[in-house]
């Protein structure tokens, strides 16, 4: 054991941290298809950019798509420059690496700032180790945008006393990237916390000068963009605008919003809530002490306006996540020997365990063996057949020697725990989205039943009209076959000679209208629920 190299000093810095935040944020990133989500519709409207003689609105299938636009820009951005190098949802999605990338260097930074340098690597090694964040870092996610002018916001805070042109040259970019990234509900969020550094820092004048010249440049910033968008897309900003206006002024059930996020908070933020409950009882005594209050309040004022915002879902919870994770950098680090040890035992185990699985399963679907567990895979997906690929062999063989290292050689210190846990977290993704990805894109991805369809059609087919078709369907069909829809009126009346109907493999869902003649149906591999039926006019 002695004779080994360590692998890593800790705590990381430099070449070694970024190493490690690289690994988590690639880790799953590429190598699969774009899968029923908001995975695929995010993807399908990024790629539309691509289009010849596409202008700065969002569209999605060839229909306006009502969103803020920065994501797609980013993504359509990394597309273009990258597509020759990775398939073309590979690239898309690069954008969602990029802005993970810049939300954990913020809070390197902003953890460095609060609680010194020796404590700076455990902030975003805290983030990237939440369960919260591992999936939707991953895939084609607008609200990554956010969580990055949130980043940058609480590095902005942090810097205040010390260098208040520094506060004001990192706000503007996050209220510019809150408004194009989420729209009015998003720039709202981030205008309230404003109110923080004036509540926690003494020096008023100084707070107000950093804040106001962030909020003019910021302004000045958004309007330019905004006319610009108002000469390129001016219908599509209009429709935009009214809708982000609607949705602010329905009322919403604040207090059953604000009880979904609390109880996504249990297990969405693990372990960052019990470590930041620890910070503030070790620091009960200087509760008040700024390092602690900024994280403290910036938590609890963006709980609290969430929901009154925005939708109460999973992708908007991660908001609240970097505020937590500074917030349980001094309790990670402070940990009593017996905690930390619990903690690093459970991390060790709990994922070589999970690895052992993965191994077993995916021997299962390739092999064969153990018997049992590959008629199980059949039975869960019907008609797959497992394949050796080499490639994903040799990466997920990497990745568990990686982590095998880490086990054997990782030195005693305060990160060892949490090193442990952020990097085998992105060990288990990694090797679930190596070692399963054949089986999770059989049952997942559209690609196949999207050929099947288009193959049904002429190469004229002209317009084809859609009944009940949901967006990530419409995106899917979009993305892999280019195929574009018609919404079907009310009244079942159309110039369009095709019809798709999206309906239930139980019930038959009838065409609305006279004068269709069903030419096809199919459905993805195993999917109970879906079944999709092509109609063509009769007459």
């Amino acid at each position: 054991m002695n004779g080994l190299p360590r692998s890593l000093n800790l705590p990381p810095s430099g070449w070694t941290l970024a190493g490690l935040l690289a690994f988590y944020v690639l880790a799953g990133l590429f190598g699969h298809d774009p899968w029923k989500s908001e995975d695929v519709i995010h993807l399908a409207v990024a790629r539309d950019f691509l289009d010849p003689g596409h202008g700065l609105g969002l569209s999605l299938a060839g229909q306006p798509f009502l969103a803020a636009p920065l994501f797609y820009w980013s993504a359509a951005l990394t597309g273009r420059l990258f597509d020759w190098l990775l398939p073309l949802h590979d690239a898309l999605r690069l954008a969602s690496g990029l802005w993970t990338a810049l939300s954990l260097a913020a809070l390197y930074y902003a953890g460095r700032e609060l609680y010194g340098q020796h404590s700076a690597a455990a902030t975003p090694l805290l983030l990237a180790g939440s369960f919260g964040l591992l999936v939707h870092a991953h895939e084609a996610q607008p609200m990554l945008v956010l969580l990055t002018a949130t980043s940058l916001t609480l590095l902005a805070y942090s810097l205040l006393p010390r260098k208040p042109l520094m506060t004001t040259l990192l706000l503007t970019p996050a209220l510019v990237l809150a408004g194009l990234g989420q729209g009015m509900g998003g720039l709202l969020l981030l205008l309230c916390s404003l109110l923080i550094p004036l509540a926690i820092y003494p020096d008023k004048r100084q707070v107000v000068l950093a804040l106001g010249a962030s909020l003019v440049s910021a302004g000045v910033l958004l309007t330019g963009i905004w006319l610009l968008l108002a000469s390129a897309a001016p219908l599509w900003l209009s429709i935009w605008l009214q809708q982000e206006w609607r949705q602010l002024s329905q009322a919403a059930d604040y207090w059953r919003d604000l009880k979904t996020f609390l109880d996504m908070l249990c297990w969405f933020s693990w372990p960052l809530l019990p470590l930041a409950g620890w910070s503030l009882w070790q620091k009960r005594r200087t509760w008040r002490a700024p390092e602690l209050l900024l994280p403290l309040i910036s938590f609890g004022l963006w709980l609290f306006s969430l929901p009154a915002l925005m939708a109460a879902k999973e992708t908007t919870a991660i908001l609240l996540l970097p505020a937590l994770a500074l917030l349980a950098t001094p309790g990670a680090l402070s940990l009593r020997r017996g905690a930390a040890n619990a903690f690093d035992w459970f991390s060790g185990m709990a994922f070589s365990v999970f690895a052992l699985l993965l191994w077993i399963g995916w021997c299962a679907m390739v092999f064969g063996w153990p018997e049992r567990l590959a008629k199980r895979a059949v039975i869960l997906e019907p008609g797959f057949v497992g394949h050796f690929d080499l490639f994903y062999f040799s990466l997920a063989l990497l990745a568990s020697l990686w982590w095998i290292w880490l086990l054997l050689t990782l030195p005693r210190s305060p990160y060892r725990c949490l090193t442990r846990w952020s990097a085998g977290l992105a060990t288990i993704w990694l090797l679930t989205v190596s070692l399963w990805l054949p089986w999770i894109d059989y049952g997942k991805s559209y690609r196949q039943l999207a050929a099947d369809l288009a193959w049904q059609l002429p190469q004229q087919q002209g317009c084809i009209a859609a009944q009940n078709l949901g967006d990530a369907q419409r995106a899917s069909f979009a993305y892999f076959e280019r195929l574009r829809f018609t919404p079907l009126p009310r009244s079942g009346q159309t110039h369009c000679r095709w019809l798709l109907v999206q309906g239930s493999s139980r019930q038959e869902l009838a065409p609305t209208g006279t004068g269709w003649q069903r030419v096809w149906e199919g459905s993805r591999p195993g999917d109970r629920k879906e079944r999709f039926r092509l109609y063509r006019r009769s007459n």
